[in-house]
């Protein structure tokens, strides 16, 4: 009787870890990013204050939230916030003064600045938000650009001074361009 050769399995192996929600952040990794990303809205609102001007979106929020809570995510790098932002804030222009302001045209506007963000290789999915903000809102653009340049700055800078403040936390950026 030969003896058996054993059987080798050309199957993936197991992922270690099941999939599913992420794994609990530590209470201080908790705290630090959520005032991290509230000391840099606030500021934002600050600066509102000071010049009489809204310096505070919505899609602002969400990259302070991606920048502080996933710092290692293609989304929260710096290319993709910033660039990403200034592609929204085109493409909500563009759209705002060729199809006016509407949701069907805040809709295209979104759908346009996605399509460029895949292509320029910048995801930012706030910056999505930016586009519909510009088309349903239309700021004047000589003050809402430079305002959200300057804000998209901050949150980038905000994130690579907090995660040096902790020792464990992960480096922001992964990458700068």
């Amino acid at each position: 009787m030969p003896l058996a050769t054993p059987r080798t399995s050309t199957a993936p192996a197991a992922p270690a870890t099941a999939p599913g929600a992420p794994p609990r952040p530590s209470a201080v990794a908790a705290f630090h990013s959520v005032s991290a990303a509230t000391t840099v809205l606030l500021a934002l609102v600050a600066i509102g204050a000071a010049i009489h001007e809204p310096v505070l979106i919505p899609p602002l929020a969400a990259s302070a939230a991606l920048v502080h809570s996933a710092p290692t995510l293609p989304l929260a790098q710096p290319r993709g916030v910033v660039v990403g932002h200034l592609i929204g804030a085109a493409c909500g222009y563009a759209v705002l003064t060729a199809l006016g302001g509407s949701a069907w045209a805040a809709a295209v506007a979104a759908g346009l600045t996605l399509a460029l963000l895949t292509l320029a290789r910048t995801p930012h999915s706030p910056a999505v938000a930016t586009a519909v903000v510009i088309v349903l809102q239309a700021p004047a653009p000589a003050r809402f650009v430079p305002l959200l340049f300057g804000s998209t700055v901050l949150l980038v800078l905000t994130g690579y001074a907090g995660s040096r403040i902790r020792r464990t936390a992960p480096r922001y950026p992964a990458y700068w361009w």
